[in-house]
Order: C-alpha cells, then sequence, then structure tokens
C-alpha cells in the first residue's frame, strides 16, 4: 500500500522533538505535530481550523507575531524567545523560530513555525542562579561566598556592625540580610541615609520631637530610633554625619538612650545598629572630623564589599539577572545576551557598581 505524501509529512513531523504548526493565508492552524500537543498540551483536533493566536496565546501574540513578520517580509525568525500559555495557562518559555510555506509553484501558501520548551533551562538556570545568591545578594566570587558564609553568625549577634563599600555595591542589600538572618527579624527595618539631610533635620529624623521644641512641632514626633524599636535601624553614609551629632550617636550606642528634641529625659533605645560608608572613616578620624570613639563604637564587626570591577566573574550573572527582571517588567521576551555585549560588559570598570 503506497503512503499518501501528507501521511509522509505528519510522521515526519511527529518525529521532531520541538513543537512544529503551519497556518493558511487565513493564520488557520493546518498542522499540529505531537510535541505541539505535548508542549502546549492541546489536541492536535482541537487546534486544527483554529486561528494561532487562539490556541497559543503568545506574549508577541497581538503586537509582534514573528510569523505575521516573515509572511508580510519574507524574512525568517530564528530561536527568538517568548511565552507561551498552555491550555491549563501555565506560563512556558518557549525558543521559537519561522519561515514562509510555499507550494511548488513557489506561490506563498501560508507559514511554518517550530518552537523549543525552556522550561528545562529555565529550571536549571534558576538552580544556578539560587546556587550563587544570598537574600537578593548575586555572586560567585570567592570572597563574596566568604561573606555569605559568615553572615548568619554576624546576624546573630548584637555588636554593631561597619559595612564598608563603595556606592553601589550591596550595602543595604548586606544590612538587610543581617535584619533578616537576626532574632530580631520580626521586628522592624529603617533605613536613615545620613547624608541626604541637613544636620538639624537629620537630628530630628534620628531622635524625634517634642510638642513645642520648635516653632512648627505642633505636636510630638517619633524619630527612626522610636520607629525601629525591636529591630534595626540601618545608618547609610555614617561618615557624612557632622561632629555635633556624632556626640548623640555615641551617646545612644554607648548607653542604649536617646533624647527627643525638647524632651527632659531619656528614652530607651532596643535597636540593632548596622552602620555603612563609602568613606575612608580612618582617614576622617586622622583629620579629625569623625570622632575616634565613635569610630571604635561602630567597628566593633567590619565587614568590606568588594567592588563589581574585582569580581567579574559576577557580571554574567548579574546582567542575566536584570535582563529577566526588565525584560518581564516591560513586556519583552529577550532570553540572552550576545556575545559582543557581553565581551563589553566584561571589560567595562563599572565605576557605579551594581
Amino acid at each position: 500500500m503506497k503512503m499518501e505524501p501528507a501521511d509522509k509529512t505528519d510522521i515526519i513531523l511527529d518525529s521532531i522533538a520541538d513543537g512544529v504548526f503551519t497556518v493558511d493565508s487565513d493564520w488557520k492552524i493546518t498542522s499540529f505535530n505531537r510535541a505541539a500537543e505535548e508542549i502546549t498540551r492541546i489536541k492536535r483536533d482541537e487546534a486544527i481550523g483554529r486561528h494561532c493566536w487562539d490556541v497559543f496565546k503568545a506574549s508577541i501574540c497581538e503586537s509582534h507575531c514573528s510569523l505575521r513578520q516573515t509572511m508580510e517580509t519574507g524574512d525568517p525568525v530564528v530561536n527568538k524567545g517568548i511565552f507561551i500559555l498552555t491550555s491549563s495557562g501555565r506560563r512556558i518559555p518557549v525558543s521559537i523560530s519561522t519561515a514562509l510555506l510555499k507550494d511548488r509553484e513557489g506561490s506563498i501558501m501560508g507559514g511554518v513555525e517550530t518552537f523549543r520548551d525552556l522550561s528545562i533551562v529555565e529550571e536549571l538556570r534558576r538552580q544556578l542562579e539560587s546556587r550563587h545568591s544570598f537574600h537578593d545578594i548575586i555572586s560567585r566570587n570567592a570572597e563574596m561566598m566568604r561573606l555569605f558564609g559568615i553572615m548568619e553568625q554576624v546576624a546573630e549577634s548584637e555588636a554593631t556592625v561597619l559595612l564598608v563599600g563603595e556606592s553601589g555595591t550591596g550595602k543595604e542589600l548586606f544590612a538587610r540580610a543581617i535584619h533578616s538572618l537576626s532574632p530580631r527579624h520580626e521586628g522592624p527595618m529603617v533605613t536613615v541615609n545620613c547624608g541626604a539631610l541637613p544636620d538639624t533635620l537629620l537630628e530630628s529624623e534620628l531622635f524625634g520631637y517634642k510638642a513645642g521644641a520648635f516653632t512648627d512641632a505642633k505636636k510630638d514626633k517619633p524619630g527612626r530610633m522610636a520607629l525601629a524599636e525591636g529591630g534595626t535601624i540601618f545608618l547609610d553614609e555614617i561618615g557624612d554625619v557632622s561632629p555635633a551629632l556624632q556626640v548623640r550617636l555615641l551617646r545612644m550606642i554607648q548607653e542604649k538612650t536617646y533624647e527627643p528634641l525638647g524632651a527632659i529625659s531619656p528614652l530607651k533605645a532596643d535597636v540593632r545598629i548596622v552602620a555603612a560608608t563609602n568613606r575612608p572613616l580612618e582617614e576622617l578620624v586622622a583629620e579629625g572630623s569623625f570622632r575616634k570613639d565613635l569610630y571604635y563604637r561602630i567597628n566593633v564587626v567590619r565587614i568590606v564589599l568588594p567592588p563589581l570591577r574585582e569580581r567579574r566573574e559576577d557580571v554574567p550573572l548579574l546582567a542575566e539577572h536584570f535582563l529577566r527582571r526588565f525584560s518581564g517588567l516591560n513586556g519583552k521576551s529577550i532570553h540572552r545576551i550576545s556575545d559582543g555585549v557581553m565581551a563589553v560588559l566584561m571589560a567595562y570598570d563599572f565605576p557605579g557598581n551594581v
């Protein structure tokens, strides 16, 4: 018995591991192979005769259809990353390629699209990233991994921590990790950027004030110290604090008490202090602009964070992480960074770090 050409085509298509479907000039599906059924969980009989966008509900169907682009321009699309929805509504990452479908005379009769399930690849990528991440901090650098290893021990202590590093090296992420791992994790974590406010505002912001303390103080206002009660306060850019305010911070750290502006009695401070700086505090102490006693009080546990230029092995990990993050936020389906772009990133010094 002689086999019909259509039967041969179906057998060939069903032997392919990638999903394959074809459409006619009206965008209705004319063939749908076994792999397409397995990936989408949609039966062949249910797909054939329907418009392709009704079957796939892909992230590019409405505005950037690759198959439409190919049928309009004649140019194929190769290995473009997108997402499709299965019959159960599950979102699956796939890589698609498209081409024109022509008859014997060379006339366009439709289009063909192949798609490869990237779920396993994405899962392996997530597992790889999880091995190189710690509380939202991504790194495979040996020094960073060493710091990850001591974080639990640091967090369990009540000792004041000083995080030292350039802007963008992850000081606030480390502070949040310390808080999350500490016995105080159920309490609040309050961040104060000491370099963002003038001295008078910073003092009232930190310690609060009583009604009548100054002209516009109509009622009591709790400071960040009070808001951080039972938790952690993160003093970012502590090297920018004025000498006058340094005295008050020193007393608070030494005696665990502070006075709101206009108060006549001190309040107890039940907070863990994590401080950070991108300035050389030792030099500031030597020149007299930062108190030596305060420096020793905050420099109990010192963690120095390396800049990105000293851990270039992290650049591909970070690039992939931000590519996925911002692709999703902007409704894009970009799955990889070209070798040329990665070479440029690897050669850059990243003065602002991450």
